[in-house]
């Protein structure tokens, strides 16, 4: 299938790319599973703007360079902080339905805000966001959007009918999770969209689908990945043994949530950052959570909100207020248990300002990609504003570039002829259980290089293993993904290898300073 603008992925980044595009152009929109099961459904806070009286865009780039412990590119911040106001304008007039008081937009304050700038739909912005890119992009007749294609490899210059080098991105090859049969889409330019690689850990806030996808594609054609090591944990996971992933968001903090050792019933951010406590950045207050869990053998700590009006509660927080009590927590009355887990991947493939790639034909937007904004730690509420400001700046430069792309040339259609069908599924769980576990315990929220080498010999081994799998075997979505996560697992440890200090979220017993200038960890593949 051919189209003008291929994109993959159908979250926040890419159906804005699509939106931007579409008045000009034929758009093909792929997703991995149903066009909502991507992390914009999942984005509970909100988006970070300055609307409120006194804020200011200078105070926003300040605490995300903060947050960013100095690795950001601050002319990057400063874009995505300017295109902020606007964005929430377009999104109002999608039909979001963002809270208001008055005659404003109501404003909540998150962890490492100077001042009350979170947008917010309750607390399931990031649902309402989905909803309505959706049904504009549903409605627009220049919009193709195909659900279960799982992506395998960009489709480059090596797989043209007459071979060429030059590294050109033309599309990608898919497996279509209904017919089992592998797909080539073409186009003049690919934008990956495909979201952070949050399944590589045990405990992950991301949904099931964040494997790495395009990380570990855009790696394997060619392009750099940068800062792998910075995986943010979200310092407020549920602790229920029943329910997985289900994120207590920042906000609960933000207006007024307390962090309590359920051993010692103390609020102990004091002991940590008593100034901010727990407005503190997220790489505090995980590490923190981490170091109580560790010093008095917990399975968990509390979160409680309890103090503050039962109503007021049940108004900010409907949709945790909600679940919370399906698994016998009422949050008005009762603290949460909480830990941290693995939430966002900060790194990823190197952009410039209008989501440009090394890679002549591959543009790509939001999570998958280490752009500059975020630095060695994502500043609350930053990642749906990078989706927006990124998808609308890739279409931008495409568009503005339209005839300097060439027409994708003759590309080999996907060979299956020299594998069979799979005898040993039961690999591919193993491996995948055995790649979340070390990284949860040897690549977590505190590091040390013996840790890492261990998993590094962990990797290697795997890769022969998972190599020789996918060269006798037809291509499957858990083979696929489990691919990818063993390609960006290995990229995360190289990474956080190379790095000899600690800075933001990567913090490392064996380098506990941070050095003077900071640098970006590049890998050239």
């Amino acid at each position: 299938m051919t189209s003008d603008i291929l994109i993959v992925g159908s979250g926040a980044a890419g159906l804005t790319a699509a939106l931007n595009l579409a008045d000009r152009f034929k758009v093909t929109v792929l997703a991995k599973g149903a066009l909502n099961e991507g992390s914009t459904a999942w984005a509970q806070g909100g988006i970070a703007a300055v609307l409120e009286p006194g804020d200011t865009f200078e105070n926003h780039v300040e605490d995300t360079m903060v947050a960013g412990a100095g690795l950001n590119d601050r002319a990057v911040v400063e874009m995505v902080v300017e295109g902020a106001p606007a964005a929430i304008e377009r999104l109002t007039h999608l039909g979001v339905p963002f809270e208001t008081e008055g005659n404003a937009l109501h404003l909540t304050r998150e962890g490492g805000h100077s001042h009350r700038r979170i947008v917010h739909v309750a607390d399931a912005t990031g649902w309402a966001v989905q909803e309505a890119l959706q049904k504009a992009a549903e409605a627009h007749p220049n919009i193709t959007l195909v659900p279960d294609q799982i992506a395998i490899d960009l489709a480059t210059g090596r797989h043209e009918e007459r071979y060429s080098g030059a590294g050109n991105v033309w599309g990608v090859y898919a497996v279509d999770r209904k017919t089992e049969r592998v797909a080539l889409y073409t186009a003049r330019a690919t934008i990956l969209a495909t979201g952070g690689a949050g399944r590589t850990y045990l405990f992950s806030t991301a949904p099931r689908g964040a494997t790495g996808d395009g990380i570990a594609m855009a790696w394997r054609a060619g392009a750099r990945v940068s800062n792998m090591e910075m995986m943010q944990f979200h310092p407020t996971c549920l602790y229920n043994l029943e329910v997985k992933n289900f994120l207590i968001t920042e906000a609960v903090r933000g207006e007024g949530g307390r962090l309590i050792n359920p051993s010692t019933g103390k609020r102990f951010m004091t002991y940590y950052d008593p100034a901010r406590m727990e407005l503190a950045p997220r790489d505090i207050v995980a590490r923190a959570i981490d170091a109580e869990i560790k010093r008095y053998g917990l399975d968990y700590v509390h979160l409680d909100i309890s103090h503050m009006p039962a109503e007021f509660i049940r108004h900010h927080f409907p949709n945790i207020h909600e679940k919370l009590l399906t698994v016998g927590i009422d949050m008005t009355t009762q603290p949460i248990p909480v830990v941290p887990a693995q939430h966002y991947t900060c790194g990823g493939i190197v952009i410039d300002e209008h989501g440009k790639t090394d890679l002549p034909g591959l543009y790509a937007a939001g999570e998958c990609t280490e752009s500059g904004l975020h630095g060695a730690n994502r500043l609350a509420s930053n990642s749906l504003l990078e989706c927006f400001v990124f998808g609308e700046a890739a279409a931008d430069n495409i568009a503005a570039n339209w005839d300097k792309l060439p027409p994708p040339p003759p590309i080999r259609p996907w060979d299956e002829s020299r594998v069979t069908d799979s005898d040993e599924e039961v690999v591919i769980k193993q491996t995948w259980t055995e790649i979340r576990r070390f990284m949860w315990n040897y690549v977590g929220i505190v590091r040390t290089t013996k840790r890492l080498e261990r998993a590094k010999h962990r990797i290697e081994l795997l890769n022969d293993e998972v190599a020789e799998y996918y060269q006798h075997f037809r291509v499957t979505p858990d083979l696929i993904e489990l691919r990818n996560l063993l390609q960006t697992a290995e990229l995360i440890v190289r990474s956080a290898l190379h790095r000899h200090e600690s800075r933001g979220l990567h913090f490392t017993l064996d380098y506990p300073d941070t050095l003077p200038d900071a640098v970006d960890t590049v890998l050239v593949p």
